[in-house]
C-alpha cells in the first residue's frame, strides 16, 4: 500500500517537533512537507529549528526545505497542524477549502458543532460529521480536532464509566510546563512554585469532555449530560499532566466496578499504528500514577489510573504533547485512513 502524503504546519514548534517525531518512519503516512512561519521558510529544517526532543532529528528530516504556510506550497493528503488558535481559524480552513484533510491540535475549531472533536476510542462514529461540514461549508477537504490535552486524559476514562449515568465531573489539573510551549513559562516563576491559573484552560475544558461523549444523531452532536467543574494549575514537571477527578454517578458504583471498567474498556479501533494496546492503565500501587513513571506508558500514547476511592475518585495522568497533542492528531488521521476518508 503507498503511504499516504502528510505534512506539518507550524513545523518548527514544540507540538511541530512532537508531530516529526511520530510521523517519521509512520507505516502508513511518509513526511512530505515541513510548513513555518516567513522567517523560517526556504531554510533547511535544521537551520529554522532548535530541535528539543530527546530524540535525534532524522538526518532526512534535517535537510527537508521548510515552506510557507500554504496550501499551494505544501505536497500532502493530510495536514497535521500545530498552529497557534488565532493563526489556524483561517489557515485551517484555507487548507479545507483546497481539499486538504486537516488533524488539528489547535482549539480554533473544537467548539464548531459541525466540526469533529474527536478521541478515537470514545467517539469513532463523530467522524460522520465530515460530510456535514463538507455540505455546509462547501469544502472539499474537512478539519478533524483533537480536545484539549487536560480533556483527553479524563474523558478517556469516562468512557467506560458513561454505563453508570454520570450526573457531574469535578477535575483539577496540575498541568506540565510542555504544554505552555518552550518558553511559555519563565523557569523563575515556576520553579518552586504552583501557579493556580492557566488562561482559558478551565473554559476549554468544562465545554469539551460533553461534546467528545456526546451522541451523533446524523446531523450534529448532541452533548453529554452530564456538567463539569474543573480548576487548572501549572506545577514545575516538565511533560505530564496529572489530574485529580471526582464523578458521581446515579448508579453508584464501589471503586472495585469503576476498577474493573477501566480494565475491561477495549474500543478496538482495528490495530491502528499508534493506538496503545491498552488505553487506561490501572495502577494498583498507593502512589501511583506520577509523570516521571507513567507518562510514557504505551508510548506515551495510554493514560494511566489510579488512587479509584469511594467517592468515584481517582486520579489519571498522561503524556500532554504525545496522548495529549501531536499522538492524537495522528491517531485521528489514521481512524481517518482506516475508514477510507483519506
Amino acid at each position: 500500500m503507498a503511504k499516504i502524503r502528510a505534512g506539518v504546519l507550524g513545523a518548527t514548534g514544540a507540538v511541530g517537533q512532537r508531530f516529526i517525531e511520530q510521523l517519521w518512519d509512520h507505516p502508513w503516512f511518509e513526511l512530505t512537507s515541513l510548513a513555518a512561519s516567513e522567517r523560517s521558510a526556504g531554510k533547511k529544517y535544521r537551520e529554522a529549528a532548535r530541535w528539543r526532543l530527546e530524540h535525534e532529528l532524522p538526518s532526512e528530516v534535517a535537510e527537508m526545505t521548510v515552506v510557507n504556510v500554504d496550501p499551494k506550497e505544501v505536497e500532502a493528503d493530510v495536514v497535521f497542524s500545530a498552529l497557534p488558535a488565532d493563526e489556524a481559524k483561517k489557515v485551517e480552513a484555507d487548507f479545507a477549502k483546497a481539499g486538504f484533510a486537516v488533524a488539528s491540535n489547535a482549539s480554533a475549531y473544537r467548539a464548531e458543532p459541525d466540526v469533529p472533536l474527536m478521541i478515537p476510542e470514545c467517539n469513532a462514529d463523530h467522524l460522520g460529521l465530515v460530510e456535514v461540514q463538507q455540505k455546509k461549508r462547501g469544502w472539499d477537504g474537512y478539519i478533524v480536532t483533537n480536545p484539549n490535552c487536560t480533556t483527553i486524559m479524563f474523558a478517556l476514562t469516562l468512557k467506560p464509566l458513561m454505563p453508570m449515568d454520570i450526573q457531574r465531573v469535578i477535575v483539577a489539573s496540575m498541568q506540565a510546563v510542555s504544554g505552555a510551549g518552550y518558553e511559555g513559562v519563565p523557569s523563575m516563576a515556576i520553579l518552586g512554585n504552583i501557579i493556580p491559573f492557566i488562561s482559558g484552560e478551565e473554559e476549554k475544558v468544562e465545554r469539551e469532555a460533553q461534546k467528545v461523549l456526546g451522541t451523533f444523531d446524523g446531523d450534529r452532536i448532541v452533548d453529554a449530560p452530564f456538567a463539569v467543574s474543573a480548576s487548572c494549575h501549572r506545577v514545575p514537571v516538565m511533560d505530564g499532566h496529572t489530574e485529580a477527578i471526582w464523578a458521581e454517578m446515579a448508579t453508584d458504583p464501589t471503586p472495585e466496578e469503576v476498577r474493573e471498567a477501566f480494565l475491561s474498556f477495549n474500543p478496538g479501533l482495528g490495530d491502528l499504528p499508534t493506538e496503545p494496546k491498552r488505553p487506561i492503565i490501572v495502577r494498583d500501587e498507593p502512589d501511583r500514577p506520577q509523570p516521571r513513571l507513567d507518562r510514557n506508558a504505551g508510548k506515551g500514547m495510554a493514560v494511566s489510573v489510579g488512587r479509584i476511592r469511594e467517592g468515584i475518585r481517582y486520579i489519571v495522568m498522561g503524556h500532554n504533547t504525545v496522548r495529549g497533542a501531536a499522538g492524537a492528531s495522528v491517531l485521528n488521521a489514521e481512524i481517518l485512513s482506516k475508514k477510507g476518508m483519506l
